[in-house]
């Protein structure tokens, strides 16, 4: 890990800068296999499923006798752990629901605010060597608390053509209402346009490689929204004598773990954890099975010393990362502080894979500095929010003429009209 100490303010920028592709490296590649999809449909999905995933599927779709033989492959073990972070994640999120809003502007004018669920909602759940099953939890339950009427999944096929016992327990588990085995760009594009197997779908989650996100935004081009840009994992956390650096590390590496484009930061107003930090990184790495993937991902990584709470406050709201973790014995001033981070760990004994499995909160988070401009996945991310108003003749009589006003001023006759007819009926 690099070594950094007190960067300058102009050189934070370059100091921050994620190790990802830019758009224009790989968007000419999106933008190829998404036109394919949109012409030929499920012919070109298994061409590029054969390519990728090295599988050759007549059928895209998980049967129930695939369900049926994915429970039983399951641990008993494993299925608790999913139940117990089911019921966390549900509780989390039914909190989350909202009552109508509704006031009188004025007399006789009464709005309100009402909460509609997306009817079909699309989730996309990454395979490969890590097939992230918890996602499903954290994406299919706020769809059916929130009332999604079609929760379509698609996750990439192994060479077998298998899909993770474990995806689609959780799948199952979550009312997930279809599941495809399809993954990567192609099943952004299918879930876009739709094809002869796959329902096209209004609203896409999920996170993936940096192909998958820049496939996401744009399927916003086509009239699908998205969760957020949610690419590379990335983590950063301030420590400061106060933390335990086996703890500090380790958060390290579970975030490092996850891919070699990942991104970890560690900032401290202290040169000593940075040592220790360092050392026992170099320590727990050489013990781990993805030694080669998290190694790959520690050297893109960074160790920061700042020489006060104040700047370093200041450094991480700049960088705006996806997991910020608080182990500083002025846990509040970072805590009431921080503007920019997707979810917030606070405290020695609150690791990042809490959120990211059982605590209850979401896991679907803002990547790549977005988290200045995006928040996570939360109940409201699978609902829209409907407005309603009615007028009484009172109230058209109070507001009437500040419309007409309004209307003749931007040089909408029509628009004052509407309301003109309806005053001179009262008079």
């Amino acid at each position: 890990m690099q070594k950094i100490y007190n960067p300058l303010r102009e050189d934070w920028k370059a100091v921050l800068k994620r190790p990802t592709q830019t758009v224009d490296d790989i968007e000419e590649t999106v933008e190829s296999i998404f036109s394919e999809v949109h012409e030929n449909g499920d012919a070109v999905l298994k061409k590029y499923t054969e390519k990728f995933d090295g599988a050759r599927l007549k059928d895209f779709s998980v049967a129930q006798s695939e369900l049926k033989e994915a429970k039983a492959l399951v641990s008993q073990e494993l299925q608790h752990a999913i139940q117990l972070a089911k019921k966390n994640i549900e509780t989390f999120h039914k909190a989350q629901r909202t009552n109508r809003v509704e006031v009188e502007t004025v007399n006789g004018v009464r709005c309100w605010q009402e909460k509609r669920p997306i009817q079909k909602v699309g989730l996309y759940i990454p395979g490969g060597t890590a097939p992230l099953f918890s996602t499903i939890l954290m994406l299919a339950v706020p769809a059916n608390i929130a009332g999604c009427e079609e929760v379509v999944l698609c996750t990439p096929p192994g060479s077998d053509g298998k899909v993770d016992p474990a995806i689609l327990y959780a799948a199952d588990l979550c009312g997930v209402t279809q599941i495809f085995k399809v993954g990567g760009i192609q099943a952004i594009a299918a879930m876009t346009f739709g094809t002869e197997s796959i329902p096209q779908v209004y609203k896409i989650f999920g996170p993936g490689n940096q192909y998958v996100t820049v496939a996401k935004q744009l399927a916003t081009k086509y009239g699908v929204a998205i969760d957020m840009p949610a690419g590379p994992s990335e983590l950063l956390v301030v420590a400061d004598d106060s933390a335990d650096a086996s703890f500090v590390a380790s958060d390290l590496l579970s975030q490092a773990e996850h891919g070699v484009d990942s991104q970890v930061i560690l900032v401290s107003t202290s040169k000593t954890m940075l040592d220790k930090v360092e050392w026992e990184v170099e320590l727990q790495l050489n013990e781990l099975p993805r030694k080669e993937i998290a190694g790959k991902a520690i050297a893109n990584s960074k160790l920061i010393f700042m020489e006060d709470d104040a700047n370093a406050l200041e450094l991480i709201n700049e960088y705006g990362p996806e997991h910020l973790i608080i182990c500083t014995e002025n846990e509040n001033f970072y805590s009431n502080g921080i503007k920019n981070a997707g979810s917030v760990f606070i405290g020695n004994y609150t690791p990042e894979s809490a959120g990211d499995y059982a605590s209850g909160t979401n896991h679907t988070l803002p990547t790549n500095g977005y988290a200045k401009q995006y928040g996570g996945v939360n109940l409201d991310s699978f609902m829209k929010s409907m407005t309603f108003q009615k007028i009484s003749k009172e109230g058209i009589q109070k507001i009437g003429g500040a419309i007409e006003s309004m209307a003749e001023a931007e040089g909408l006759q029509a628009h004052k009209n509407a309301v003109t007819l309806r005053l001179k009926s009262l008079e």
